[in-house]
């Protein structure tokens, strides 16, 4: 039987594209959403056998609605789309995603076929209550891959690199964390250390750790 499928992205463009993509290789698409009360009422009503969703969906909820949807159907495939290739860059631990979720890294789907396989895979996988697994982010090569040196990252440093990015002082750091200053200003010089970067006079290192962490999840430089 050939699975019924919701598609759900946020983006109109790579909405449209991959539907069409999904449909000439034989998808069965039953329906596609960019918006969460389209995409919920659809799931109602179409009842799809697997959900594709951007795990930047609704800013970046689209975890949450997977897991809201596998709560009402326990034998739904579930397959997230991401740009980035280790979700604790965007806040979000792989624990919290739903059981025997495939995860296809959208930089290596030039491939479409490499989506096409995840989906009827994550119904099996969800029949046999295996793991949560990546589909292709090995493909991404050598060590110096954005997954290889982000995974040696620790948890503390990964979310503070976060909340440099979207602006945050040391001091509101150290506030929210319930740390010292001076504790956020190590983690943020160990963490250039690791990434080998070194500020120059034309930009400050907060500028240039934040322009890593835009270049690893998808993101324009500032």
């Amino acid at each position: 039987m050939n699975s019924a499928v919701l598609l759900i992205n946020d983006d109109a463009f790579e909405l449209a594209t991959l539907a069409e993509a999904m449909r000439l290789r034989g998808i069965n698409l039953s329906g596609k959403s960019n918006n969460l009360s389209t995409a919920e009422n659809l799931f109602i009503t179409l009842q799809p056998d697997v959900v594709v969703i951007d795990v930047l969906f609704n800013s970046r909820k689209g975890v949450e609605l997977a897991n809201q949807m596998r709560k009402k159907n326990p034998n739904l495939g579930v397959v997230h789309t991401t740009s980035c290739p280790d979700l604790r860059l965007i806040g979000i631990q792989e624990k919290d995603v739903a059981k025997s979720t495939r995860l296809v890294l959208k930089r290596s789907m030039a491939d479409l076929d490499v989506l096409c396989d995840a989906i009827p895979d994550s119904l099996r996988a969800v029949t046999a209550n295996e793991s949560t697994v990546w589909v292709n982010r090995h493909l991404q090569g050598n060590g110096n891959s954005t997954y290889a040196i982000a995974n040696e990252l620790t948890n503390i440093q990964i979310e503070t690199l976060r909340l440099v990015a979207v602006g945050m002082s040391n001091g509101e750091i150290a506030r929210l964390r319930f740390v010292s200053e001076k504790s956020v200003e190590q983690i943020v010089a160990r963490i250039a250390q690791h990434l080998q970067i070194e500020s120059d006079r034309k930009r400050n290192l907060r500028v240039l750790l934040t322009n890593q962490y835009h270049k690893w999840v998808g993101a324009s430089e500032i």
